[in-house]
């Protein structure tokens, strides 16, 4: 589905066809704004950039008040930016004024139910948390193959991938991962997966016992050991908190990335990387 599809600019031609008849099916947000607002101007792009990350869950109709003025009168818009929310056809929700992305991202979800999809994800990303790699990884496979740039399921189908050492399936997602909100996780995972590449190429340098320590913390990640990894790596940060160019240093956060914010380590390790290079 292109963005034309869940994007478009509205009128009082075909208003009563693109949002009144489409919202029996997908729900439609209609902005209403003018050239003229300048919080309008920067209302829309949000609006634009989460209803691409939202993939077609609901659609962005863009209204003009200027050229529309019939329906600003009959949806009694007396401010804008207004922004209001159909369903089957009726008004479900609204606001007015310029929000935090935050709140419209909220604003957003309230009005969009949850697809088998979701349903599927939140599945997986349970599994994801309990480090069921495999089963994990099936559903997320499952999900791609109905919506292969879903990102929520791109990115935890390369954790999954690199959990039970397939680095090279990983990196081919990492390195072309979408614009999104999972973006910036995606790159935090990119240094253990390149260091996990190098290992198997034995691409690792070999120079020093440093260099030695790297390489088996490395093996013992890709063995399933993360948290023996994690102490290696911080026994080469305290003797060199720049080693190889921070290499150290995010692989380790590639591996806190990997266990997750849920895991009961995750939070002591930050605490232990913090305390050891400040």
């Amino acid at each position: 589905m292109g963005n034309a599809d869940f994007i478009l600019d509205v009128n009082e031609t075909n208003f009563e066809f693109e949002v009144i008849s489409y919202s029996q099916n997908t729900p439609v947000v209609v902005d209403f704004w003018a050239e003229w607002c300048r919080p309008c101007k920067a209302l829309g792009p949000i609006l634009e950039k989460l209803a691409i990350e939202m993939n077609g869950a609901f659609r962005l109709a863009r209204l003009d008040v200027d050229h529309n003025p019939n329906l600003a009168i009959l949806y009694n818009v007396r401010s804008i930016p207004t922004v209001k929310a159909f369903s089957q056809g009726e008004i479900v929700s609204e606001f007015v004024g310029l929000l935090p992305e935050n709140r419209i991202r909220e604003f957003l979800e309230a009005i969009t139910p949850p697809s088998t999809l979701n349903l599927t994800l939140e599945k997986a990303n349970s599994l994801l948390a309990q480090h069921d790699w495999q089963a994990a990884a099936e559903l997320f496979q499952e999900i791609l193959e109905q919506d292969p740039d879903q990102p929520a399921a791109l990115l935890g189908l390369a954790k999954c991938l690199l959990a039970i050492g397939r680095h090279q399936d990983a990196l081919v997602i990492l390195t072309s991962f979408p614009t999104s909100k999972e973006f910036k996780q995606s790159e935090l995972l990119l240094p253990y997966a390149r260091a996990l590449a190098d290992f198997h190429g034995n691409q690792l340098p070999d120079e020093n016992e440093l260099d030695a320590a790297f390489r088996n913390s490395i093996r013992l990640a890709q063995r399933g050991n993360i948290l023996a990894a994690l102490d290696g790596l911080l026994d080469i940060l305290r003797q060199n908190r720049h080693y190889r160019g921070d290499k150290a240093r995010l692989v380790f956060l590639s591996l806190l990335e990997l266990l997750g914010d849920e895991d009961p380590q995750t939070r002591q390790y930050r605490a232990e990387l913090a305390s050891t290079l400040f």
